[in-house]
């Protein structure tokens, strides 16, 4: 195979892989079942010289890669002088240890770089024997939360189960309150949080599309209260996930993303693996969190028992908007 080759990882066929899967509760969860595929472009292979930071490595071709889908966790104190966050340090040792020294796989899908000109890759290498996908590793123990952006949302449903792991488990950052579940009810202390990654879990009171995009809202004033909007090109993007929306009035949800203000607090959801049901209080639990670490193998996989923050970052340019 060549440096093009795809590589296609059926998600379902993580769920075969579990020993006891959890019920799902996905939004997409209520849309017809449709084959749903983790695909990557195939890329060099590179020494890590350097960890950056905990999401950012240094080839050794001086390349600067960015782990896209793998949050790694930041100081909420951006002073100069702010004391190291143990979070963020512990993130950076455990890249490091992983990663340092060793030859990685690069693959890509969508877009292959940020606004920085740092590349965009999801990495892989070996370890004892075993493919690793790093991302992952990062994920499952606790030391980065699954996200995503515009163009760069492949292997989402397989990047939040292995982040169910930890999530479920406490470890990691999900042990810090700094990383809790923030309610929707409160409007006025989520805007606190404004432009970093949260999620709001809270019940949707209603639901009103107009011709740019679908707004949910949680509370009964949108121009103050907790609200997420779906943009037009996102619903048109994904026809049967669109009709579901108006199903989730009256139903407990969780919403991943950057804070903004737009009115009130405000997420943008950017890809369906952004909002999920929650059910009877439980987190919502994506696809089954196998390792699809071989989805970078350079081959196609047939046979299930093969193991396998930028531009939604970005401010609101207006203080409100109108529907």
């Amino acid at each position: 195979m060549t440096a093009s080759s795809q590589f296609r990882l059926a998600a379902g066929m993580l769920t075969l892989l579990l020993a006891a899967a959890a019920r799902p509760t996905h939004a997409e969860d209520q849309q017809p079942q449709q084959e749903q595929t983790c695909t990557l472009q195939a890329g060099p292979t590179r020494s890590v010289v350097r960890v950056i930071d905990a999401e950012t490595v240094l080839l050794d071709d001086n390349e600067e890669v960015r782990l896209i889908g793998a949050l790694a966790p930041r100081s909420p104190d951006l002073k100069p002088d702010a004391a190291p966050w143990p979070p963020e340090e512990a993130a950076a040792a455990a890249l490091r240890d992983l990663v340092v020294g060793h030859s990685v796989e690069l693959a890509s899908s969508g877009r292959t770089q940020d606004r920085y000109g740092h590349l965009l890759a999801h990495l892989f290498l070996q370890e004892n024997g075993e493919r690793v996908w790093v991302q992952g590793r990062l994920l499952s123990t606790g030391h980065a939360r699954a996200y995503g952006l515009p163009e760069s949302f492949a292997c989402a449903r397989e990047l939040l189960a292995h982040e169910r792991v930890a999530r479920e488990a406490q470890s990691g950052l999900w042990a810090n309150a700094a990383y809790a579940t923030r309610s929707a009810r409160e409007g006025g202390k989520l805007l606190r949080y404004r432009n970093s990654y949260q999620i709001v879990e809270g019940s949707v009171l209603r639901v009103k599309t107009t011709k740019s995009r679908a707004y949910l809202d949680f509370g009964p004033d949108w121009r103050t209260d907790f609200s997420t909007g779906v943009d037009a090109k996102v619903l048109h993007a994904n026809p049967d996930w669109a009709k579901t929306l108006e199903g989730l009035q009256g139903r407990r949800v969780e919403v991943r993303g950057w804070i903004e203000y737009r009115n009130g607090p405000y997420i943008a959801v950017e890809d369906p693996s952004q909002l999920a049901v929650i059910e009877d209080g439980a987190h919502p639990p994506p696809s089954a969190p196998g390792d699809p670490c071989s989805a970078a193998s350079a081959r196609t996989f047939s046979r299930a028992s093969r193991r396998t923050s930028e531009n939604a970052r970005r401010k609101s340019s207006r203080a409100s908007i109108s529907r």
